[in-house]
């Protein structure tokens, strides 16, 4: 099996980076050139790039950036400065923060350098971007057996997990592709996820592109679909997950699963582990990141909405652990997940 050849990250020779613009997919086909960390947090920020995966690869390859400036004098405290910046970009995606720490390693190393040390920053980026390819195609075969327990059936798949939210092939859209191709799935049905419809301008996409049978659903039809029995499984993927197996997920993910588990479908999670957060106990102690009002109250320049009324427009939602049926990382298969089944399959590799 090979990686999807859609590449929303790339590399330069030359020193930049390349962001194929999410935000303007599948109508249009944009690619932003990032030359400074500055701007590679603005386009994590603004959603240029998204996906908890994609967006640590790129935060590793903003401290490249800061690191290629040409005034060498202070170097540690100048890329410090710039992960600073590019740790506020998104604060709950828990990818982000690791990336920077393996970056934050490499500076240590070579804390006694004259000037930055950009080739084995870079290296360490490029690592990083390799090993999540190869970490979803992992999981993409563990998801898969899974599925093939049973007899092949329809799955629902809610926001975008696949090749453009990571560094390739994708999570719970990596199984998708790889249950696919064993020929255990017969459709997916991709819910549209407001207010940013990744589901339906980057899911759907993904899918199409690919030849895979997709349906495209508003996100209220979810339950129905489950209650006609058509589901088999909901595969999501996890921007944080807790010791305890809570998951943070794009909005929604929490009603998806509540809905499932009254109508017998199975959750299945598919998150690296660099999205486990052992430090923090449960879902209650993920911060859950809130955008700006107009995601609600307009579509594009119409106003949609009353002006001047309360809005909550939150990103993220928790799932508990008793809700999933089982979290799926590179490292193996954690059916009915708890505080000890993680621990066995997360710190005990670490």
């Amino acid at each position: 099996m090979s990686a999807s050849t859609i590449m929303p990250i790339r590399w330069c020779d030359d020193g930049h980076l390349e962001l194929l613009d999410q935000r303007t997919l599948p109508d249009r086909h944009l690619v932003r050139t990032v030359t400074s960390a500055e701007e590679a947090a603005a386009a994590i920020r603004e959603m240029v790039v998204r996906g908890a995966p994609a967006i640590g690869i790129t935060a590793a390859y903003g401290v490249v950036l800061a690191a290629l400036e040409q005034d060498d004098s202070g170097w540690p405290d100048r890329l410090e400065a710039a992960m600073a910046t590019l740790a506020a970009s998104r604060p709950t995606a828990v990818n982000l923060f690791w990336a920077l720490a393996r970056m934050r390693e490499v500076m240590a190393l070579q804390r006694h350098a004259e000037v930055a040390p950009v080739a084995k920053l870079l290296e360490a980026a490029r690592a990083i971007h390799r090993k999540d390819l190869d970490d979803n195609l992992a999981m993409g075969e563990l998801g898969a057996d899974l599925i093939a327990r049973s007899e092949p059936c329809a799955v629902m798949t809610h926001c975008n997990t696949g090749a453009l939210a990571t560094g390739g092939h994708g999570t719970a859209l990596g199984v998708i592709r790889s249950a696919w191709n064993r020929r255990l799935i017969t459709r997916v049905h991709a819910n549209e996820t407001r207010p940013w419809l990744q589901g339906a301008r980057l899911t759907a996409w993904e899918l199409d592109q690919e030849g895979i049978p997709v349906t495209l659903a508003v996100d209220s039809a979810a339950s129905l679909l489950m209650a006609q029995g058509r589901i088999g499984w909901l595969i999501v993927g996890a921007d944080r997950i807790a010791a305890n197996g809570d998951v943070a997920n794009k909005i929604g993910t929490l009603a998806l699963a509540v809905q499932a588990r009254h109508f017998g479908v199975k959750v299945m999670v598919v998150a690296p582990s660099s999205t486990f957060d052992l430090e923090v106990a449960s879902g209650v102690e993920i911060p859950i990141e809130c955008r700006d009002a107009s995601e609600l109250t307009h579509q594009g320049e119409r106003i949609v909405a009353p002006q001047g009324i309360d809005i909550y427009n939150p990103v993220f939602d928790v799932t508990p652990a008793s809700l999933i049926d089982a979290i799926v990382c590179e490292r193996g298969v954690i059916e009915h997940p708890d505080r000890t089944a993680i621990a066995r399959v997360i710190e005990t590799c670490r």
